[in-house]
């Protein structure tokens, strides 16, 4: 019996695809985006030491108490706003499942949610599991294809009165662009008297370069009682395979979160909150400095890149590298990125799965810089003698 596909777009996502051909021919893999060093030790002894403690069964289902005051204490400290720990925090099992969770609370069947291309891949599945329409807005305000500023023209005419939800990501997946204060202030006149959810994606939070300032939604009072703003504890500790993160809601969006939640993990990995809670506490300097950690491998990896044919693009935040490869290749992205990895032994993702549409001419591939420099300089070795 072959049941009638739910997911008929979906097929085995990009980053098992190149992370599978990378390791069969012994490439350096850029591609995934996860780092190659050490998870804190601190966080590491934590951990360690909550198992031995006995937290080993079913941690509460919003999240362990001491974990929702850390959050909270910590936004306030980041972005001058304290939530409600007990009615405005819940800890998932990864911002994957929180987006998950957030668009099934409030998005019904025929309902359109904004999507801003390139976008996360997990976007689309769950607005379709959900019977909703995703409608796919291009970044960039020059039409070509390199530019991913947010056209707040293009976006306001993407809205229609089935428009439900409009997804956000700051710092951006894949480009590293980051929302300013003027996008704030376009965003937020956007969707006054509306009854639009805003879902602002913001993992990678900390990780922001040359003095700028992460303008999350949570700074921002009129934004922030239509949101859910979800981050991701993986991507600031280094341990993404920990699948820990959460989402940050006022009451009433909590309320319906929290009820798709409790029937999907109804809760996540209780020791591991505990040492979150601890590593918040004890070390706030770690995603303090975070930004200017991942500037230096950004600023040493760029100056690499600069030595071969493939041009490096600018990254505001987070910690991908896009490069144009049209110097290289006239080979589409997805063909480059197989080809690159098959004969250079470098693995890099290709952008065109991040899109409904891509531009047309689009030559760029994704790089991960969260990676020893050993690794790093080997890449940079291999790509050489492209």
């Amino acid at each position: 019996m072959t049941p009638e596909t739910k997911l008929p777009k979906v097929g085995t996502t990009i980053f098992t695809v190149m992370s599978q051909l990378a390791a069969e021919h012994r490439a350096v893999n850029l591609g995934q985006g996860f780092p190659d060093f050490e998870v804190p030790a601190r966080l590491v002894e934590a951990l360690d030491r909550a198992m031995r403690a006995g937290l080993n069964q079913y941690a509460p289902a919003h999240g362990l108490p001491v974990l929702r005051a850390a959050i909270a204490a910590k936004t306030e400290r980041c972005y001058g706003h304290r939530p409600d720990a007990d009615a405005e925090i819940t800890v998932t099992s990864g911002a994957s499942e929180a987006i998950f969770d957030a668009i099934h609370a409030v998005v019904r069947p025929g309902d359109e949610v904004i999507v801003l291309d390139p976008c996360y891949d997990c976007y689309e599945p769950a607005i379709d599991l959900a019977g909703g329409i995703a409608v796919h807005v291009p970044l960039g305000r020059d039409g070509g294809p390199t530019g991913f500023e947010p056209d707040w023209s293009r976006i306001s005419a993407a809205i229609t009165p089935r428009t439900r939800m409009l997804m956000i990501n700051t710092p951006h997946n894949p480009s590293g662009a980051m929302l300013g204060a003027d996008d704030i202030a376009q965003l937020t006149a956007l969707l006054r008297d509306t009854g639009i959810v805003l879902l602002s994606d913001e993992v990678y939070e900390h990780i922001v370069f040359d003095g700028a300032r992460h303008e999350s939604v949570l700074r921002h009072r009129e934004l922030r009682e239509r949101a859910f703003v979800i981050s991701s504890f993986g991507k600031t500790y280094h341990c993404t395979g920990w699948k820990v993160g959460y989402c940050i809601a006022p009451p009433a969006l909590t309320a319906e979160f929290r009820k798709v939640h409790q029937y999907n993990t109804f809760c996540t990995f209780t020791p591991a909150q505990a040492a979150f809670a601890e590593m918040i506490e004890a070390e706030p300097a770690h995603y303090e400095q975070l930004g200017a950690f991942y500037q230096a491998k950004r600023d040493r990896f760029r100056e690499q890149l600069l030595t071969t044919r493939l041009k490096p693009l600018p990254v505001p935040g987070g910690y991908f590298q896009l490069v144009d490869y049209s110097a290289v290749s006239d080979l589409d992205d997805a063909a480059f990125c197989r080809w690159l990895t098959e004969h250079k032994g470098v693995a890099a993702i290709p952008l065109s799965p991040f899109y409904q549409a891509p531009p047309a001419g689009q030559r760029l591939a994704r790089l991960c810089f969260a990676k020893n420099e050993a690794t790093l300089d080997e890449a940079i070795a291999r790509l050489q003698t492209l």
